[in-house]
């Protein structure tokens, strides 16, 4: 994990991990409900962030070093591809 990137996503899921934990101690202390789903919401928040920087990397660097080879058009598909991608 020397990769900028994946450090970045390291950190967030730790800070999603202690929030999570805090969640945990918030139904255990019978906090309204309220609560604990806005926190939920947030730790979804982070982890789904998490998930579309792995796969944004994982298209930026590894999938770039197979297309080359394939010339320009392979470019343009992978091109699309990560456009396509920002909805996930």
């Amino acid at each position: 994990m020397k990769d900028h990137a994946h450090s970045s996503i390291a950190r967030r899921l730790k800070r999603a991990h202690g929030h999570l934990e805090t969640i945990i101690e918030m139904i255990e202390q019978d906090r309204p409900c309220v609560q604990i789903a806005q926190q939920l919401q947030a730790v979804e928040g982070a982890i789904e962030n998490a998930k579309k920087m792995l796969v944004h990397d994982h298209l930026s660097h590894s999938l770039e070093r197979s297309f080359p080879a394939a010339g320009s058009k392979g470019r343009a598909t992978l091109k699309e591809f990560k456009l396509l991608a920002k909805y996930l």
